[in-house]
């Protein structure tokens, strides 16, 4: 009873700490911003820039055509071209909606003069334009990874068994999201496989991690791996802002976990012909090996126990 009168409140208030305090001190830190053209005329908008302290990682191009290419790799999330004509802002609401609106109040509504021209490079979908139904795939496919990797260790699936049906769950469930995010609400503009192959291994990462601590661990470590990817991987992914629009260092412990990784690697698919995905697949990579080979290490060490328990006891010796 003081157990649970304990526990609870604890886990309310690592809960709220998680989910509310990254999103209380959402914005820019050290944000990749491109500024293009000679270095003379743009020295006072880099100044300007500047005046935000901390908010951007200030990156130089010789003009536009380079900075559009820069945020169409995804190095920058946006650029100040300065022209003859007056700055233009260069913006891609496709990497995050959110950042392509801040990036108009802090730089363009600076310039003091009329209106900045602002050019939306890498555009979000048209039936999705606020990027809602991306943000909102991270929690489904969280929970699904965790589903599976626990429905998988108590029905008692163990070896080769056990990894086939994780994958094949895996691949179903990347399958029907990318026809209900894609094919349905037309959310995402890339190619239809890499979108369901990116939503198939974020799952995959997920339920692999949680069938293998509960391999190496019992029971208790579904609640450990359901802990991890939930209550510090979905608040901690900056899948409705960027991971630089959180307080550090949540933003890079947020892409070294499954939900982080899977909303990188889904917005490279699926608006930037897989410009910066080998970073995030590269993460779920591991997740699902190393989960994977620990469900294989569990049901190895538990046949070995298993066998030695029932090995007869030798005779004893006769003079």
């Amino acid at each position: 009873m003081a157990a649970v009168v304990l526990l609870v409140p604890v886990l309310a208030a690592l809960a709220l700490w998680a989910f509310a305090w990254p999103a209380a001190r959402t914005a820019p830190h050290d944000l990749p911003l491109g500024v293009a053209g000679p270095a003379t005329a743009t020295a006072q908008v880099q100044k300007q820039l500047e005046a935000h302290e901390g908010a951007f990682e200030i990156h130089h191009y010789t003009d536009e055509a380079a900075a559009r290419d820069a945020i169409e790799d995804r190095t920058v999330y946006g650029a100040v071209v300065v022209t003859e004509q007056g700055p233009k802002l260069l913006t891609a609401s496709a990497a995050s909606p959110l950042v392509a609106q801040s990036l108009q109040q802090a730089v363009a509504q600076q310039s003091g003069g009329p209106p900045m021209e602002t050019v939306d490079v890498v555009p979000a979908s048209a039936d999705d334009p606020r990027g809602a139904v991306l943000t909102s795939s991270v929690l489904p496919m969280t929970l699904a990874g965790i589903a599976a990797g626990a429905v998988v260790t108590l029905l008692g699936l163990r070896g080769r068994r056990a990894v086939a049906a994780l994958i094949g769950a895996a691949a179903v469930v990347g399958t029907v999201a990318a026809l209900i995010a894609g094919s349905w609400l037309g959310a995402f503009t890339g190619s239809w496989w890499p979108e369901a192959g990116a939503l198939a291994l974020s799952t995959l990462a997920v339920s692999a991690a949680v069938a293998g601590l509960a391999a190496l661990l019992g029971t208790p470590g579904i609640g450990l791996g359901a802990f991890v990817v939930m209550m510090l991987g979905n608040p901690f992914s900056g899948a409705s802002s960027a991971p630089e629009m959180l307080p550090a260092p949540v933003g890079v412990i947020g892409q070294w976990l499954p939900p982080g990784a899977g909303a990188s690697l889904l917005r490279s698919v699926s608006f930037f012909d897989g410009a910066a995905a080998s970073g995030p697949a590269l993460t779920l990579a591991w997740w699902a090996a190393l989960g994977l080979g620990a469900v294989l290490l569990g049901s190895a060490l538990k046949r070995r126990r298993s066998s030695g328990s029932s090995a007869p006891e030798p005779a004893p010796l006769t003079s």
